[in-house]
């Protein structure tokens, strides 16, 4: 099942913020990571957001996403972006059209129709 990482980033230090922009792709794709969203402009219809600079990222699952966020070689730049911005950062689990959510309603009960047994 994807994952999605959501970056909510307020940069206050661009100069040194620069740097972070720079490398991060790179280490994004070693993970199987890929931008969805960076950076553009945000629209609010509803309430207020308080986004400053949305990014969103996609990986195959949320494995793969904790692999990213927790790695080594993450670890130097995730330390530089926390220095130079004020960021909210969440993992969201996306379910595709092939899943069936279970019987409470929780993602994580989720099935792949595969698995779902034959309908009488």
């Amino acid at each position: 099942m994807k994952c999605y990482l959501f970056g909510n980033v307020a940069v206050t230090d661009p100069e040194r913020f620069a740097d972070y922009l720079e490398k991060v792709p790179a280490i994004i794709a070693r993970h199987g990571g890929r931008y969805i969203v960076r950076g553009g402009a945000v629209y609010p219809l509803e309430g207020e957001l308080g986004v400053r600079r949305m990014v969103m990222l996609e990986f195959e699952s949320r494995a793969a996403a904790q692999a990213f966020y927790d790695g080594e070689d993450y670890a130097p730049l995730k330390k530089l972006r926390m220095e130079t911005s004020e960021s909210q950062i969440m993992f969201v689990d996306a379910l595709g059209g092939d899943y069936v959510v279970g019987p409470d309603g929780d993602i994580n009960g989720a099935v792949h129709k595969s698995r779902l047994p034959p309908a009488e």
